[in-house]
């Protein structure tokens, strides 16, 4: 997803196309990116954890409705939040994050394959796949905000372990 961002960046912002140049080169290397952006979730199916993980993700018990409640109140206490392995924003996040995953891949087949489809469909495409690509890029900053806030949540990310304290305290409910 890096690299569909940073080159929409690049194809998006004047003053980035011209420091990169190459805008053919970095048309291509977008469009590639796009297509196999969904590879590494396919690929991870066969995982059993990760299955596992995506059905935790789906479902939305009690206890999610009452983590959004107080997130929506800006209550910052631990107890009002009660989540687990997955709270009820990053469930809601990987939900639209994956739609709309779908979406731009979808219009940008349309703006790739020109020939295909009518010029409305194209000038659609076009529409949603840049406001879109936009709203992406603003909410993955905001992601990447909150787990730049949180060391030991980046220290899960990148060791996929957290201490048990953190686990207790962020996520009561977990039980791994």
């Amino acid at each position: 997803m890096g690299v569909c961002v940073a080159t929409a960046a690049c194809l998006y912002l004047p003053q980035l196309a011209q420091l990169v140049g190459r805008r053919a080169l970095v048309v291509t290397l977008h469009q590639w990116a796009g297509l196999l952006l969904p590879v590494p979730v396919l690929a991870a199916l066969v995982s059993r954890a990760f299955r596992a993980d995506l059905g935790r993700l789906n479902r939305f018990g009690p206890h999610d409705r009452v983590w959004l409640r107080a997130a929506l109140r800006r209550d910052r206490r631990p107890a009002s939040r009660p989540a687990g392995k997955f709270n009820a924003g990053q469930k809601l996040y990987a939900a639209w994050i994956a739609g709309a995953t779908l979406v731009m891949l979808g219009t940008g087949l349309l703006m790739w394959f020109t020939h295909l489809t009518p010029l409305v469909w194209r000038t659609a495409a076009t529409f949603v796949h840049d406001w879109l690509a936009l709203t992406v890029g603003i909410v993955l900053a905001g992601h990447i905000g909150m787990a730049l806030a949180d060391p030991e949540a980046r220290r899960g990310l990148r060791t996929g372990s957290v201490g048990r304290e953190w686990a207790e305290r962020e996520h009561p409910l977990w039980r791994p």
